[in-house]
């Protein structure tokens, strides 16, 4: 049997472990993933129309209503106006579905999710590296 430098040793232990590091964290984040779409559908609700509602295209007067500057008057065309009414119906509905979330339970579907990714991931790693070690320590004894 080859003996191997205390470095090298020391070094493929350091990358074994940082590789399962990063494949148990890819593979909590996959299920997690995984989870929210296909269990708890909810978890990810609330960040479709949390974020700022539509932007208008300009601003736009009321039908008939004249902007003035110190310079010129202007009216807004009927496209530009259905432009805004368009965008009215637009921010009624980022409203009326953001009224219709339920925080709490966005919350909890994020957090049952998260917690069952780490248990469905942890626990199986867990009992294989336990059963190893009881094999090799049988085996001295």
């Amino acid at each position: 049997m080859q003996k191997y430098p205390l470095i090298r040793t020391i070094y493929l232990y350091v990358f074994a472990l940082l590789g399962l590091v990063l494949v148990t964290i890819g593979t909590v984040r996959f299920v997690n993933m995984a989870l929210k779409t296909f269990v708890f559908t909810q978890a990810d609700q609330d960040q479709r129309y949390m974020y700022e509602p539509p932007m208008p295209p300009y601003a736009v007067p009321v039908k008939g209503e004249k902007i003035s500057n110190n310079t010129s008057t202007a009216v807004f065309t009927e496209a530009e106006q259905e432009d805004q009414r368009r965008w009215m119906a637009a921010y009624k509905d980022w409203q009326e579905r953001r009224s219709k979330i339920d925080y709490q339970a966005v919350r909890r579907h994020q957090d049952a999710s998260m917690n069952l990714a780490l248990i469905l991931v942890g626990l199986p790693l867990y009992l294989y590296h336990w059963r190893v070690i009881q094999k090799e320590t049988k085996d001295i004894a």
